[in-house]
């Protein structure tokens, strides 16, 4: 229930804001001094008020999801860079060195991973509704192009919302179109962002990334691995090319990890693989 619409004596705050917002002109009322606290974007910008930020950002999204019946998600990790296979003609034109060419190469390959998430998304986006208006497996992707695309499209070409966490870079980047707009987010600090990337997630899907990616990843895999979440699954696209950036095996060896860590995730290559796994797991 929102709190303008419980039983209570006092007036709402939006009543009052709306009044304290145009008060009659003095050389009191003008001051930012006499501004509503809440309605004072330079006091609530102010260094001292990062905690009360920090405590912002994590409760509108949560008042938002959980108003939207949102009971459980299906995130989605990788990379912005991986194009889809319209995009390989352009992106092939693009390079003008030998060296780019082959990295334009390697980025090819994993053009599939675009089609893998899309059908993954779909396929979750496919089951049945928890009951009444709560859903459960709802595609959760950072909101941006590539792969997250690839995940809220699915989604959207299901018919079912899904949602992005956004965030804000050096250089703007918008929300993908096949995000549910009263569920596209945006967020300032990475940590509250990667909260609720992992709040109500039931499985994850990481495809091939750089840093973003793998500070996800192994938040993830760090959470699990100490118990502070419990475990769900983890599903790593493209076998090949994370044993290639990742000795996971290595660090077994090295005594750094257990063995038993190793199982905290699995290596899969297409959507419905994944998507057994996930119905196993249940």
């Amino acid at each position: 229930m929102k709190i303008e619409e419980a039983h209570t004596p006092f007036k709402p705050a939006s009543r009052e804001a709306d009044f304290a917002a145009n008060p009659t002109p003095t050389a009191q009322t003008e001051h930012p001094a006499y501004r509503l606290a809440f309605q004072d974007d330079d006091f609530l910008l102010r260094p001292e008020l990062r905690p009360v930020r920090f405590q912002l950002e994590l409760m509108k999204p949560e008042v938002l999801l959980s108003e939207a019946g949102i009971a459980s998600t299906f995130v989605f990790y990788g990379s912005a860079r991986i194009p889809s296979e319209r995009e390989v003609a352009d992106l092939r034109a693009s390079a003008d060195t030998p060296e780019r060419m082959a990295v334009v190469e390697r980025l090819a390959a994993k053009a599939r991973y675009y089609e893998e998430a899309r059908k993954l998304a779909f396929l979750a986006s496919c089951r049945e509704c928890s009951g009444g208006n709560s859903r459960d497996y709802v595609v959760c992707s950072g909101g941006g192009p590539s792969i997250m695309e690839a995940a809220n499209r699915g989604a959207h070409e299901a018919g079912a919302p899904s949602v992005g966490l956004n965030i804000i870079l050096p250089h703007e980047q918008l929300p993908n179109a096949y995000v549910t707009p009263g569920l596209s987010f945006q967020f300032h600090y990475f940590a509250l962002r990667k909260m609720h990337f992992l709040m109500r997630a039931k499985a994850v899907a990481v495809f091939p990334g750089g840093f973003g990616t793998f500070d996800e990843l192994f938040e993830l895999l760090t959470l699990v691995q100490t118990g502070k979440m419990a475990p769900i699954p983890i599903l790593l696209f493209g076998k090949e090319f994370w044993e290639r950036v990742v000795n996971f095996e290595a660090l077994a060896e090295e005594g750094v990890i257990s063995p038993a860590d190793l199982k905290l995730f699995q290596f899969v290559e297409t959507a419905e693989e994944a998507w057994q796994i996930v119905c196993d797991a249940e």
